[in-house]
This record gives structure tokens, C-alpha cells and sequence, in this order.
């Protein structure tokens, strides 16, 4: 096991055990406010824009999960009917494909938080930098994954030769 799939790896386990932690706090915010809005008749004026906020979280963080997982929805139809050599070529040119989506993520995904760097939100008060780091921050992660697919594939296709 390579550093880079170690790291990988590691990293994976932290943002699983994150999107544990964040889909109950989303859960447990949305049912309280269910509760306070319905049983008690009060609204909780910051509950909807939180649990907005952690769903944000919770899909960028899940898509690293997936990607790790190699559980991404994908039309593998074409490449089943390639040659071998062939089909490594295209797992290669899609990795660095997804690598340059990642790098868009990380640089535009900086422009923009930094952009909104003085925007408060509305309810919490919260610098909006906050909510939209998170899209770099989803970007490295993915970035992360995707050189450790590229070094496999690469190593692979090298060994086989």
C-alpha cells in the first residue's frame, strides 16, 4: 500500500465518520424545529438556514465518499467493449479529466469564498466563507483520491507491460 493510498484512506475514514456526525446534527436540528414549529408553535428562526448549510456540507463531503468508493454513477458500456489497452488508456485520460475538475473546484471554489469573505448569513451570523470553503475544500479531498486512482491505474498499466 502506497503513501498516497494510505493517506487516501485516512482521509476517507475522516469524512466518514464526519458525515455520521453532520447527517445526525441535520436530523436531530430538523426534527427539533418540526417540533418547536408544530407541538409548541414557535419557530426556530436559525434551524432551516443550519440544516441548509450542513446539507451543503453533507453532499460535497459525500461526493468525495463516493468517489472514493468508486460508487459514482458511470456508462461503462463502451469501455467493456474495448481492447484492454484500450480501456486502461481511457481509465487514465478520465482520471486526469477529474483531475482538472478538481482543480477548477479548488481554485474558482478559493475565488468565490473569498468573494463572499464579508457576507454574513442572515440567521446564524456566520461568515459565508464558512459555508463555501467547502468546495475547495471537497476539491483537495478529491484531488487526493483521484492521484491515488491515477497512480494505480498508471502502475497498473505499467506492470502489465
Amino acid at each position: 500500500m502506497s503513501t498516497l493510498e494510505k493517506l487516501s484512506a485516512t482521509v476517507n475514514g475522516w469524512i466518514e465518520y464526519s458525515l455520521f456526525g453532520i447527517g445526525i446534527s441535520m436530523t436531530v436540528i430538523v426534527a427539533v424545529q418540526v417540533f418547536f414549529r408544530y407541538v409548541l408553535n414557535q419557530s426556530l428562526f436559525w434551524s432551516e438556514e443550519l440544516a441548509r448549510y450542513l446539507l451543503v456540507w453533507l453532499s460535497f463531503l459525500g461526493a468525495s465518499v463516493a468517489y472514493r468508493r468508486k460508487a459514482h454513477p458511470g456508462i461503462d458500456i463502451l469501455q467493456a467493449k474495448m481492447p484492454v489497452a484500450l480501456q486502461k488508456l481511457a481509465a487514465i485520460t478520465v482520471h486526469i479529466a477529474s483531475l482538472s475538475l478538481f482543480t477548477v473546484m479548488i481554485v474558482y471554489g478559493y475565488r468565490f469564498a473569498y468573494f463572499v469573505r464579508l457576507q454574513i448569513s442572515p440567521a446564524l451570523y456566520l461568515p459565508k466563507w464558512v459555508v463555501f470553503s467547502i468546495i475547495p475544500v471537497s476539491g483537495c479531498i478529491l484531488m487526493i483520491h483521484g492521484f491515488n486512482f491515477l497512480l494505480q491505474d498508471v502502475t497498473r498499466a505499467h506492470r502489465d507491460h
